[in-house]
């Protein structure tokens, strides 16, 4: 397969950017005739910010997993589709070919169909980074039934929190899954999670670390053996499900500036079109070449870096199961060299939590099959981008710094490997397709270079979201109501003189740790529930590894325990409600909180004091007890 529209020059960048924003329609109408369809479309585009309503490729009829599976069989049938490394490096890696995957996920989804599952029907799948995860997804692509995957770190609260909000009546789990040195429980994570989610028919449970699990009559049935009724039956093949183009694809869960994740909705024909362009233009991805995608399926970079812009371009994608440090901080290098890696795609708290281990675990490492380095989930600092171009990309490997959104579907803001300007720590130009403007608080465009705004999208581009699942509504407030006729990003950003974006972080109530995006309102929510907690408020600050941690001021009451124990039993109580990922990294107990005399906290008092600024904290004579806020300030963790 040839890419007729792959990017070859700045010049052409131009162009295309230009073209796409001046003639959206025959832009992504052209790039549309390079899929296959079932039926064309009527039109290109329709679109409304106000409502918001966004229809790409309207009338059109496809299934996502003909393009990304079926259209390969005939030139690269045993070309590897993907390639998994798992946890311990002395298992065996595994290696499903196009036309292996085609029979599993054949197989897979008559399963589904045996179980009850029909087009429409929501699927939560709870499984550790296995190729079964990826066979999953792709089966319910092929029944047409709406796929939630829910990050194996999740805790029991959270899995019922999304299974309620999408009334998802089908699960699909692992036993257990391996991170590290931890073996996960997972089954008996959905078990606890189920308590409150009687409507749930069917959990299939496939088997991975053979740890005990229970399986209750009725409800619950192995993968294994639904899959032997399948091969029994024998003729594996299943026609794909027909799907209009705005049918929903997914829901991904992700945080919110209230407590309630919002379960963000991608529907087929524009996620797949775009996906596939900004995986075969960021990257320059060649055939045959394998990539390395290092997130986890459970976010929306595994969802469209590791399974449907790679497949759908006929591409090799790596599936990891470990972590970057097990058994050690050369894990990485040693994937690399074992299976010749031409792309690597990473978070910078990745980078950075290798670079506190020198040079020495890329002693012996052969990197020399890298062709193009990428950086994905929150901005990377010069720092890491420098010792990344360094040490693994040896200077001879262009970075990719790219910026996007669960909300996005795929990258927006990104140089092209090799083909547009690179500047460490700037995401720089848009993709084609992609129309940003920086506003200022009242929403007026500014025009100029440098200077900083909050980041705004013009038009929609084909994975723009399409709603939140049941609730259209908190999608409008969300992104199309701060700011008339534009997408808000709720990110900031500056514009240098050369028109380059660099982001400049969250303007919400949203932190970015680790690249993971948690609401401030979810974590507050949750430390609230502990028995002793009065009230708290959450805040993020500057840190080395993670890019942004969390600093949680807490107003307690009880009488268990000294400080540090206080602090342990409300990170366990966090741990337990939204799981491990959103656990404080500081716990600052104190009286009272900075707040104005309506009751509204002052949340930027708090951050300046976290971030150790504490000498700008600006007029504090209009709070209900100014007071408190040096007692905040000489008690600072």
């Amino acid at each position: 397969m040839s890419y007729p529209y792959q990017i070859k020059s700045l010049e052409q960048y131009r162009e295309d950017w230009k073209e796409s924003i001046e003639n959206p329609e025959a832009f992504w109408g052209n790039i549309g005739q390079h899929f296959q369809w079932k039926k064309p479309w009527e039109s290109v585009l329709e679109w409304n910010f106000k409502e918001p309503s966004v229809k790409w490729f309207n009338g059109a009829q496809l299934n996502i997993t003909e393009n990304c599976i079926d259209r390969h069989l005939k030139d690269k049938a045993n070309q590897p589709a993907i390639i998994w490394e798992p946890n311990d490096p002395n298992d065996h890696h595994r290696m499903l070919t196009y036309a292996q995957l085609h029979l599993k996920v054949n197989q897979f989804a008559h399963v589904l169909k045996n179980n009850g599952v029909k087009k429409g029907d929501r699927v939560c799948l709870y499984m550790g980074m296995i190729p079964e995860l990826a066979i999953a997804v792709l089966a319910c692509a092929r029944v047409g039934a709406i796929h939630s995957v829910i990050f194996g770190g999740f805790s029991a609260q959270s899995i019922s929190d999304r299974l309620q909000d999408a009334k998802s009546e089908f699960i699909i789990t692992c036993d257990g899954a391996f991170r590290g040195a931890k073996d996960i429980a997972l089954k008996n994570v959905i078990d606890d999670a189920l308590i409150s989610c009687p409507f749930v028919k069917r959990v299939i449970v496939y088997t991975h670390t053979r740890s005990a699990v229970s399986m209750i009559k009725g409800r619950d049935v192995w993968w294994e053996d639904e899959v032997r009724k399948v091969e029994t039956a024998g003729n594996p093949d299943f026609p794909a499900e027909t799907m209009d183009a705005e049918d929903p694809l997914f829901i991904l869960y992700t945080s919110g500036s209230t407590g309630k994740p919002k379960g963000v909705v991608h529907s087929c024909a524009g996620y797949m079109v775009y996906t596939n362009y900004t995986f075969l233009n960021v990257f320059q991805y060649q055939p045959q070449e394998v990539h390395f995608c290092t997130a986890d399926i459970g976010w929306i970079t595994g969802h469209s870096y590791i399974i449907y812009g790679p497949l759908s371009a006929g591409g090799t994608s790596l599936m990891f199961e470990g972590i970057p440090t097990f058994p050690d901080a050369g894990r990485f290098w040693d994937i690399i060299d074992k299976f010749k890696v031409n792309i690597l795609y990473t978070a910078p708290t990745a980078i950075r939590s290798l670079m506190a281990f020198g040079l020495g675990p890329l002693q012996n490492k052969d990197l020399s099959s890298l062709r193009v380095l990428g950086t994905v989930g929150e901005p990377i600092n010069e720092e890491a981008w420098h010792w990344y171009d360094e040490h693994i990309g040896k200077k001879k490997c262009p970075i990719v710094d790219t910026w996007w959104q669960t909300e996005t579907g795929g990258v927006l803001i990104s140089n092209l490997a090799g083909i547009t300007p690179s500047k460490p720590s700037y995401a720089t130009l848009p993709m084609p397709g992609v129309n940003p403007v920086l506003v200022d608080e009242k929403g007026n465009e500014i025009l100029e270079n440098n200077v900083t705004g909050n980041l705004c999208i013009k038009s929609p581009w084909p994975a723009t979201i399409r709603t939140t699942y049941g609730d259209h509504e908190r999608c409008r407030t969300n992104y199309f109501a701060t700011y008339e006729n534009l997408y808000f990003t709720g990110d900031g950003a500056y514009r240098d003189e050369n028109g380059y974006y660099r982001i400049t972080g969250r303007v919400d109530d949203v932190l970015n740790v680790s690249g993971h995006r948690i609401g401030t309102a979810e974590v507050e929510n949750a430390i609230n529930m502990h028995a002793g907690v009065v009230e708290s408020a959450v805040v993020g600050y500057p840190h080395d590894v993670k890019g942004q941690g969390i600093y949680a001021y807490v107003i307690y009451n009880g009488t268990h325990g000294d400080e540090q124990m206080i602090r342990k039993d409300i990170s366990a109580t966090v741990s337990r409600i939204i799981g491990p990922i959103a656990k404080p990294d500081k716990i600052q107990l104190v009286s009272g909180l900075p707040k104005t005399r309506s009751g509204k906290i002052m949340r930027r008092i708090l951050r300046k004091i976290a971030e150790g600024d504490i000498e700008n904290l600006g007029d504090v004579s209009t709070l209900l007890d100014p007071t408190v806020v040096n007692e905040i300030k000489t008690g600072r963790i």
